[in-house]
Formats: C-alpha cells, structure tokens, sequence
C-alpha cells in the first residue's frame, strides 16, 4: 500500500487550497472536472476493494502472469472508464470528496492488511487493458492509477488557470 499511500498524500495536495466552485469547473465540454476525477479515484478504489473481498471469497483459483501496471501513469493512451466508475456531473464539495477518498482508501488498506498473500497471489481478476492480473496487483494498481489522475488534475489546473 505504499504507492497508494504516497499517491493519497500527493492527491490531497493537489487540491488541498480548491475551492468548491473550482474544482466542479470543467476546463472543457468534453473533459472532467476536478471533482470528476475525483470522484471517479473513490468509486474505483472502491470498487477493487470490493472485488477483491468477492475474489478472497471464491473457492476458484487463477493464477496469472506479472502484468507492468506501472505503466498506467503513462497518459500518452486513453483509457475509457467503465461505466461503474464514470464520474456524474452532480455538485459536490470538496470536503465531501475527501470523506468518500478516505473512506475507500481505509478499505482497501483493510483488505490489504487482512488477505493473506497466498490468497492474493492465486486468484485474479480481469482489468480492462491488461487482462486478467492477480489481486495482489491490484492494490498496487488502484495507486498507480491515481498518480496518473494527478497528472490530470495538474492538467485540468493549468487549463482552468490555476
């Protein structure tokens, strides 16, 4: 959970001074808002927490290969998020995102800390670019993932002029 700790830190400090006006401004028609993006980061999180109890609780064994889900932090490919975790366009305060964060993130440290390492290794589930990838992927993952929304946020900052 370390690189979901570090991506957790560097987030809330991404938007640490936003105003609730700013971060549900949309730098374009067809791009999310900070609050967007935020909310997608907690909807995923908690949706591999989720998966990965549902996973731990299946007799079923998949053991796959080692996928190189560091490279999720490249932006250079665009990746639609799956309807479970697309983002509405609803108002919502920043202090409200961060509860909704922080009660996800809390989770899946639960998950982490309470799976035995075995179990994560032989189960797997599928993710979207990478194929089926281990559980104990996914935790990793979920960090990964967000430092590559960081890097949006930054982007979203600097069109909004920010």
């Amino acid at each position: 959970m370390e690189i979901n700790d570090q991506a957790r830190k560097e987030l809330f400090a991404q938007v640490e001074h936003l105003s609730d006006e700013v971060i549900n401004r949309k730098p374009a028609e067809d791009k999310w808002s900070i609050k967007q993006i935020l909310q997608h980061l907690y909807l995923m999180e908690g949706s591999v927490a989720k998966t990965i109890q549902t996973q731990l609780a299946n007799d079923g064994q998949s053991i796959t290969t080692v996928k190189p889900i560091q490279l999720t932090v490249h932006r250079s490919k665009k990746v639609d998020a799956p309807n479970f975790v697309t983002p509405t366009s609803e108002f919502s305060t920043l202090h409200d995102l961060k509860i909704k964060l922080s009660a996800t993130h809390l989770t899946l440290h639960d998950v982490a800390e309470n799976a035995l390492e075995d179990q994560l290794a032989v189960k797997s589930y599928p993710h979207p670019v990478f194929g089926e990838m281990s559980l104990t992927q996914w935790i990793p993952f979920v960090g990964y993932h967000e430092l590559r929304h960081i890097e949006q946020i930054k982007e979203v900052k600097e069109q909004l002029g920010i």
